[in-house]
């Protein structure tokens, strides 16, 4: 049966060839999370890879909002104490 196929123009490597800018890679996921990327993937009419790369882009991004400082946490704090009753009065 070896004789039937003629591998002499093929190839090793990846079926699909590598994208610029993509690396493959092997990640282990919990199921029930991988369940949870395929079911919204589907839902929006996406895969389910392309959904986890925007939620991990999502997490590389810093925070959004009001930042915390010292000056402002001290005027808070100041502002509730402030606030406060005195005991026994």
């Amino acid at each position: 049966m070896r004789n039937d196929y003629d591998f002499t123009e093929g190839k090793r490597g990846a079926v699909v060839p590598a994208t610029a800018g993509k690396s493959r890679i092997t990640i282990m996921l919990d199921d029930d999370v991988l369940a949870f990327f395929r079911e919204q993937a589907e839902a929006q009419g996406i895969g389910y890879q392309t959904l986890i790369n925007a939620d991990l882009r999502k997490a590389m991004q810093p925070p959004q909002g009001p930042t915390l400082t010292v000056a402002s946490l001290r005027k808070v704090l100041k502002e509730e104490l402030a606030a406060l009753k005195p005991l026994g009065a």
